[in-house]
């Protein structure tokens, strides 16, 4: 009976030492096959641009396609959700901005813990944001903005990406700093709701610069401000919301990068690598001067600031929803 212990001892021994060899070896040789970046948002949103911009050069640096796929619903939680579960083996990856720190205010029941259920890469991108107005709109500065809607508020739509998005949040803190409670119409992303601002179906939208700098440049669109404290490169005349009088008003977008939690080290190591590559390439650094939005520099680009980051983030905004009262189901 001993002889026998023994000899399923060794077996198995020999089968988890197996097992373990062929696990890290499979590490090492990765990525053997297509990566799927998920984007949490609309085709043609601001996330989706960023993402469709790096995958390119992420998949040049890991000599594997690099797929964008688009999983809409709930402001984001659904993509997240899907990742949180998905097979920890580093070809399914997510790319979620600043809603994956609200979520956890705006949710009463989360399907998933941002803080536990993910490995960190690195941080992305910050992107500041644009209040525009379809091009019909009555108003042509930021004061006859504010003057008109405090006349017609009932009648001025204030479009965004969906409960929670930073479109909302920053319609939230323009709606507070002007004292004016306006229509707000959410949508599925901010590309339905862009398109919308376009066709004259809604007034209003806050949005990022890597959607709406194109369209402000063709004049597509007006637009009133923009929201950081210094005016942009890529909008030299346009100028920002708090020298126009809403002292402090100030909104960047940031993006980090995310895997499922028990994605193997070396796998994490790679696409971190390949992440900081395709933020280092020369075409890419152009096309965010040009959409005036901010690499971060490499010492953000790590999995421990991203980390740390998004930890603040929910301190910093948890409190900001709860008072508000926002809630999602």
């Amino acid at each position: 009976m001993n002889r026998l212990h023994k000899s399923f001892s060794i077996v198995f021994s020999a089968l988890a030492t197996l097992l373990i060899f062929i696990g890290v070896s499979n590490a090492q040789q990765y990525p053997t096959k297509t990566i799927t970046l998920v984007v949490p948002f609309a085709a043609g949103g601001p996330t989706d641009v960023l993402a469709r911009m790096i995958s390119i050069p992420m998949g040049k640096s890991m000599g594997q396609t690099v797929v964008v796929e688009n999983t809409v619903g709930a402001g984001g939680t659904v993509a997240t959700q899907r990742i949180a579960r998905a097979n920890p083996d580093g070809y399914t990856l997510l790319v979620h901005h600043m809603g994956m720190a609200t979520a956890t205010a705006l949710y009463r029941k989360l399907p998933f813990d941002p803080l536990k259920d993910f490995e960190y890469i690195g941080q992305v991108l910050d992107v500041p944001m644009t209040m525009l107005a379809r091009k019909d709109f009555p108003a042509n500065n930021l004061k006859e903005l504010i003057d008109y809607v405090k006349v017609n508020k009932d009648k001025v739509s204030l479009a965004n990406a969906g409960l929670g998005a930073v479109s909302h949040l920053c319609g939230m803190m323009f709606q507070t700093a002007i004292g004016v409670d306006l229509n707000t119409i959410p949508y599925k992303g901010t590309g339905p709701a862009m398109n919308d601002l376009m066709g004259g179906q809604v007034d209003l939208l806050c949005d990022q610069t890597t959607q709406t700098v194109p369209i402000i440049k063709d004049n597509r669109v007006k637009v009133y401000g923009v929201t950081t404290l210094n005016r942009l490169q890529a909008l030299p005349n346009v100028p920002t919301l708090d020298e126009q009088g809403l002292k402090g008003f100030e909104v960047k977008v940031w993006h980090g990068m995310y895997a499922p939690k028990g994605t193997p080290k070396p796998a994490l190591d790679r696409i971190n690598l390949a992440l900081r590559e395709a933020l280092a390439d020369p075409m890419v650094k152009q096309r965010m001067v040009d959409l005036s939005s901010d690499i971060p520099p490499l010492a953000k680009i790590t999995p421990q600031s991203l980390q740390t980051h998004l930890e603040a983030e929910i301190a910093k905004w948890g409190p900001v929803i709860r008072k508000a009262g926002i809630y999602a189901d």
